[in-house]
């Protein structure tokens, strides 16, 4: 009996050492940001600037591995602009999406693979951005004003047609939409980062050695889908923005 008490008081204390919400605060004038966050960020956009720009640096005929493997994410990126957008306003619209997925991914990755455990900081500690849900929520408001913007720019005033139909009763309804989907798409990334961390931290607690291998690999495979659902999300409401409403 007092050995079980001792495991689950030395469980108790392991689980306990899983800090959520501790942040290294940065105050520019009035204002309080999360500095852990834009130091992870920066690193992520210039590993993700540097690998583009050696991939792409000396364009051949004949490409090489690396610009192949350049190439293939390219494709992939304009193919789901492509399918979600339409074939005609597409283009536009691939820079942002590309940026949307390279940036959620790199992001992802990063908590993942990379120890920040090892660094210490003054407070909080370095993790993936998208486990913050400031970041999330910054992501999701940027894709809503960028399928305004789709749908007002191709529509013109028409576009506000889509809030009555095919009956004005459905206006609240309509209106609740363009608040649910910001909701949506903050809180998927969100919850799924967080919760990949938190369970990899638990099991690297309980069991150190080759038993966290499994999950980690796992979580790189989820990190992957949710960087591919963000990305395809934001190109499938853009999409629907840009629809002729106002051609009816």
């Amino acid at each position: 009996m007092y050995q079980e008490q001792n495991l689950f008081t030395s469980l108790f204390i392991n689980f306990s050492a899983v800090e959520v919400g501790k942040h290294l605060y940065w105050q520019i004038g009035s204002y309080f940001i999360h500095g852990q966050v834009f130091i992870v960020s920066w690193i992520v956009l210039f590993c993700l600037l540097l690998i583009a720009f050696i991939g792409t640096r000396n364009l051949e005929k004949i490409p090489s591995k690396l610009q192949n493997f350049m190439e293939f994410i390219l494709e992939f990126l304009q193919d789901i602009a492509k399918n979600q957008i339409g074939e005609h306003d597409y283009r536009s619209w691939v820079p942002y999406i590309s940026t949307l997925f390279l940036f959620i991914l790199g992001s992802n990755w990063a908590g993942a693979l990379i120890p920040w455990k090892l660094i210490i900081l003054p407070e909080g500690e370095l993790a993936a951005p998208t486990n913050d849900i400031n970041t999330t929520v910054a992501l999701s408001l940027l894709t809503s004003l960028a399928y305004f913007y789709a749908g007002f720019s191709k529509n013109g005033l028409g576009y506000f047609l889509r809030y009555i139909e095919p009956t004005p009763v459905l206006l609240p309804i309509n209106i609740l939409e363009d608040f649910t989907k910001p909701l949506s798409l903050s809180f998927r990334l969100f919850g799924n980062i967080l919760a990949d961390e938190l369970v990899v931290s638990v099991f690297t607690l309980l069991v150190p050695i080759l038993i966290p291998l499994p999950v980690m690999i796992l979580g790189l495979f989820a990190s992957s889908i949710q960087a591919l659902i963000f990305s395809t999300l934001s190109a499938a409401y853009i999409g629907e923005a840009i629809e002729g409403h106002g051609e009816n």
